[in-house]
């Protein structure tokens, strides 16, 4: 039997920036050696190979798209050229592949099958946003996205704040872009006055937003969040 092929998890930037701003060339290197992938989107991913190497031939690539989309039985036939000794890569959206991402899926299939993972450097949003935070990196809890019932999510909103406060541990969490707004607000209403919120937007795009204070003074002052990617946090 063939020896089993390498999944490479592959970062990609964070928006429209110029990968070479924000990847290290380690990146390029493997998409140079790699033409086939799981990816979340294949338009998406086509334009993201195109920019960070454009001598690639597109012709040459083979796509497996995982999304909400994807029926559970397709995802084993993936790793079938890992499996026969082909390497592969699996890239998200924005940032890394498996970290709030359903390429965790792949990756937990891969080990099962004994293939070597291999992650590469990029931007993660939720590291990035704790570490401009000035919150407490030593323990923090990244929480997805919150529920979209009121009360449910008003509940969640005061366990998190009440977490924070019995662990002294950062509340990560994020929500759908075109909610972002109104996540602000409930949190202006449901929160401590005294409460940090931090707002990490747009994390290392030009219209870069990073901003933490307290409820109080969010109160007074509200940036327009209105489809743009954000993670907040909450300590209490």
């Amino acid at each position: 039997m063939s020896e089993k092929g390498i999944l490479y998890l592959i970062p990609v930037p964070l928006g429209d920036n110029n990968p070479e701003e924000v990847l290290p060339q380690s990146v390029k290197r493997i998409i140079d050696l790699i033409d086939t992938y799981v990816v979340e989107n294949s338009k998406v991913a086509r334009k993201f190979i195109k920019a960070i190497h454009p001598e690639k031939v597109q012709a040459t690539l083979t796509l497996f798209e995982l999304n909400k989309h994807t029926d559970s039985k397709e995802i084993n036939d993936f790793i079938k050229p890992l499996l026969e000794g082909k390497n592969m890569g699996l890239m998200s959206d924005a940032g890394c592949p498996g970290v709030a991402d359903p390429g965790a899926v792949v990756v937990k299939l891969a080990h099962e099958k004994g293939i070597k993972v291999v992650p590469l450097v990029g931007p993660s949003s939720i590291l990035m946003s704790i570490m401009a935070s000035g919150m407490n990196g030593q323990s923090f809890t990244f929480n997805g996205y919150l529920p979209i019932d009121k009360s449910e999510k008003k509940s969640a909103l005061k366990n998190l704040e009440r977490w924070s406060q019995e662990r002294d541990q950062s509340q990560i969490f994020i929500e759908t872009p075109y909610r972002n707004n109104q996540i602000l607000d409930e949190m202006i209403q449901i929160l401590n006055p005294n409460t940090l919120v931090c707002v990490a937007c747009d994390i290392s795009l030009p219209t870069e937003f990073i901003v933490t204070k307290p409820i109080s003074l969010w109160k007074k002052s509200k940036p327009d969040l209105h489809k743009r990617p954000c993670i907040f946090i909450i300590h209490k």
